[in-house]
């Protein structure tokens, strides 16, 4: 990036900032802060270890420096501007997940930005379905990155003092790192014999549960020779226990509904535990996992812009999160009025604020929020207007 570009978007990120009231986190006097400048040379320069007494009136701060990224702390501290972690005396933390659209297994290299990110919003999805259903979280707060991804940040007094063990285990959770089958089997007495039970109110025994029964579903629509090569695409599903699995399914619907292992014998147990795999391969939240287990990690602060994009990074309404687009909804008001000149270093197709453009690599005129998006990424200079 050159200096005039820096020079630019430094100016604009501040015209945004005056316009724009950034509403703090919870007990902010009580977090670490923390800043990009635009600064010269490849890298990034993080200034932290501040507090807000260190920066000032919030709101003030961000016109002041019109930071690139900016930041605040997971963690509260009695002391959040001391320069070692150790010394800032750490109270409690919020647990914060972090989707990345560049993380996810089912992103392909020739997706678009916009596709990656419609991928990542299915993944938000199934993560707050843990959250919300399996643990029961109630102080939710949702975040678009302001590139990639999205954040959610929960503060619920029961994870506020848990430490990075503790947070482990919520990860591996919603994961389903080591997720054992035998443990989403209980045993039960029905009609005075004692039978073993897939557990279907909730957590990964209703997931594997409904994965069970969408399989069966499709099984029985098959006919028997499609059905069984069907079954041989489980692992440690051979032929002859497809057969098995096959009559079983056949015989015992009932069972399945109720996922009843035991009335369909050694078939019905076969398919559950070859389906547990598959079930968190599709189903788990695939989140950056030392966010969440960082008690002292630094965040994006909701309200800023983010430095790579443009883009504001932008707290979200949990009612409002299926017609959310990133690509438009987060495009800031700031950037919208006029045109301005860019000289376009990296050509291609680019989709942002409900226009698709294929721009070549040349001098050229575009709206404002293209351009700075644009600049951001890398993939064009400020041109003289």
């Amino acid at each position: 990036m050159d200096e005039r570009t820096r020079a630019y978007l430094r100016g604009r990120f501040g015209d945004h900032y005056r316009r724009t009231a950034v509403t703090p986190p919870p007990d902010a006097n009580e977090r670490e802060w923390g800043y990009v400048p635009w600064t010269e040379g490849p890298g990034d320069t993080y200034i932290r270890h501040n507090s807000l007494l260190d920066l000032g009136d919030l709101g003030e701060f961000l016109v002041r420096e019109r930071p690139r990224h900016a930041y605040f702390s997971a963690g509260r501290y009695a002391d959040p501007s001391a320069t070692s972690m150790s010394g800032k005396g750490w109270r409690c933390s919020d647990l914060i997940f972090d989707l990345d659209a560049d993380h996810l297994p089912s992103a392909e290299p020739d997706d678009t930005y916009a596709e990656m990110l419609g991928k990542c919003k299915g993944a938000l999805f199934r993560l707050l379905d843990f959250l919300e259903d399996d643990f029961g979280f109630e102080e939710l707060t949702v975040v678009f990155s302001g590139s990639r991804g999205y954040h959610v940040h929960v503060r619920d007094e029961e994870v506020k003092q848990l430490g990075s063990d503790a947070r482990r285990e919520v990860v591996d959770y919603v994961r389903g790192i080591g997720l054992d089958p035998e443990g989403l089997v209980r045993t039960e007495m029905r009609g005075g014999v004692t039978a073993r039970t897939l557990q279907t109110e909730g957590g990964w025994g209703r997931r594997v549960h409904r994965r069970l029964l969408g399989f069966v579903e499709t099984l029985t629509s098959m006919d028997e020779a499609a059905a069984l090569a069907r079954l041989q695409e489980l692992e440690g599903v051979g032929e002859g226990r497809a057969s098995t699995v096959y009559g079983a399914v056949q015989a015992n619907p009932e069972a399945i509904r109720e996922g009843n292992l035991e009335a369909g014998g050694p078939g019905i147990r076969t398919l559950v535990e070859s389906l547990v795999g598959e079930t968190v391969t599709e189903e788990n939240a695939p989140i950056d996992e030392p966010v969440s287990t960082d008690t002292n990690r630094l965040i994006r602060l909701p309200g800023s812009l983010h430095g790579g994009s443009g883009l504001a990074v932008r707290r979200l309404d949990r009612d409002g999160l299926e017609g959310f687009d990133p690509l438009v909804d987060a495009v800031p008001e700031t950037f919208r009025s006029y045109d301005i000149t860019v000289e376009v270093t990296d050509g291609g197709p680019v989709e942002l604020d409900g226009d698709s453009f294929t721009l070549p690599e040349q001098v050229r005129t575009v709206p404002e929020s293209l351009g700075v998006f644009l600049m951001c990424r890398g993939r064009a200079e400020k041109a003289r207007e």
